[in-house]
């Protein structure tokens, strides 16, 4: 199945595409640097671009790790770039009441690797309408992705996109 992703430019000239951009929001500057030179760089080589960057940053190892600058004013952030450079933005939600917040600010809303069999997540995720990239979490074999796939598509979005991680077992 294709997605119909706006704003995405160079689709026509069978390159991959490229989801690119920081781990996390860390101030203002800092990403519109980043999305300007993926950006410039997809546009000489005609590959489709995809900033991606998390508002805020969930799984993180240490307690007293940086998590990210607000909420809203992350996610106005990204909003910005994609408007500002006219490209589509994507970020990572963590639970199903993040959802519709992120579904305003973003094309496409990311579910982490390590979250892939959430239900609740998938189908807050898939009621909001967007494009829905679910990550393949590495203690998954490709054909379990399948039910991950179902849960969108049964929550009525078929607009649903896959990101292999690998598959690593014990």
């Amino acid at each position: 199945m294709i997605c119909k992703i706006n704003n995405i430019k160079h689709t026509d000239t069978n390159n991959f595409f490229l989801i690119a951009g920081p781990c996390v929001i860390e101030n203002e500057k800092m990403p519109f640097e980043i999305a300007e030179k993926i950006n410039h760089i997809c546009n000489i080589h005609k590959v489709p671009f995809i900033f991606k960057a998390s508002y805020r940053k969930a799984n993180r190892s240490r307690l007293d790790s940086f998590t990210g600058i607000g909420d809203q004013k992350g996610l106005k952030i990204i909003l910005e770039i994609g408007e500002s450079l006219k490209i589509p933005v994507l970020t990572d939600i963590h639970s199903p009441e993040e959802a519709d917040q992120a579904a305003k600010y973003v094309d496409i809303l990311q579910i982490p690797a390590f979250l892939c069999r959430q239900t609740d997540l998938l189908v807050a995720a898939a009621k909001t309408g967007k494009i829905v990239n679910i990550k393949k979490g590495q203690f998954l074999s490709a054909e379990a992705m399948k039910f991950a796939i179902e849960k969108v598509r049964q929550a009525g979005n078929q607009n649903i996109m896959l990101t292999e991680r690998g598959s690593m077992f014990g």
